[in-house]
């Protein structure tokens, strides 16, 4: 999770394996406040359940084309995520995230923490 306004990572969750992203969400029942609003990209349909205030794209279908004003709410909504894809590809400059772990999976997660507190620091830094 980041936090949009700061471009902080708050939270981490991980799996064993290939594991979609909202199935780890859901696993990991990770506490969001109902005035938080939560985005998600279009992986994260049926969010809504879990959290009364979250917004996920919507979906075409072959029988069902998106409206113009659809349309439009998608990409007001891919702007806002925007934020998010960022933070995650600055994460990846570490290499050790973005290509295959190969090593001991118990310490992945304390790793990527690790990498994350880094980032973290580097904005503070930054801000000064």
């Amino acid at each position: 999770m980041v936090d949009k306004k700061s471009k902080k990572v708050i939270a981490t969750a991980f799996g064993c394996g290939k594991e979609h992203d909202f199935a780890l969400f859901k696993r990991s029942k990770t506490p969001l406040l109902p005035e938080v609003l939560g985005l998600g990209d279009s992986g994260f349909q049926g969010m809504r359940r879990l959290h009364k205030n979250s917004k996920t794209p919507q979906k075409r279908s072959k029988a069902h084309p998106l409206s113009q004003e659809a349309k439009a709410a998608n990409r007001a909504l891919a702007r806002e995520r925007i934020v998010v894809e960022h933070v995650i590809g600055c994460l990846k400059v570490f290499r050790i995230l973005s290509e295959r772990y190969r090593n001991r999976r118990r310490r992945f997660g304390l790793r990527f923490n690790l990498i994350a507190a880094i980032y973290n620091s580097e904005l503070d830094l930054r801000r000064k």
